[in-house]
């Protein structure tokens, strides 16, 4: 993807793993944006009312404090891209996905980064939408 270190998603192994988590690649929107039209899920880890005023076509909405009782909605034969305003919850919703097993991406900077970036945000109906 993007060939900076920190996005290298080589597995944590022993220690390491269990010290920190799984590793998470992180995405520009760009790349965000092409692995979601390869096939991957945009899942958007938001709070209700910040969906409702806009989220990226295609998205799927699972808040992250219901995403933990919620795994078995996201699908595992896909990649996954997480993504909530600025980058903070997807994250971490980013590595609760990973120690499941799911192959997964992190959007760095979130929706802010992805309306910046020049992509559509859609609202209920498919009407333009704004990042709340």
């Amino acid at each position: 993807m993007t060939g900076r270190p920190e996005t290298a998603a080589a597995p944590r192994t022993g220690f390491l793993r269990r010290l920190l988590g799984p590793r998470v690649a992180r995405v520009t929107p760009a790349e965000a944006a092409a692995l979601s039209g390869a096939g991957a899920l945009l899942l958007d880890v938001r709070e209700p009312a910040e969906w409702r005023a806009g989220h990226a076509p295609g998205a799927r909405h699972i808040p992250l404090g219901q995403l933990a009782g919620r795994l078995s909605e996201v699908p595992a034969d896909r990649p996954v891209v997480t993504v909530c305003r600025s980058g903070a919850r997807s994250r971490r919703a980013a590595k609760l996905l990973a120690a499941a097993g799911h192959e997964v991406h992190d959007l760095t900077g979130g929706m802010r980064a992805w309306t910046n970036a020049g992509l559509a945000v859609r609202a209920k109906g498919g009407r333009p939408g704004h990042v709340a």
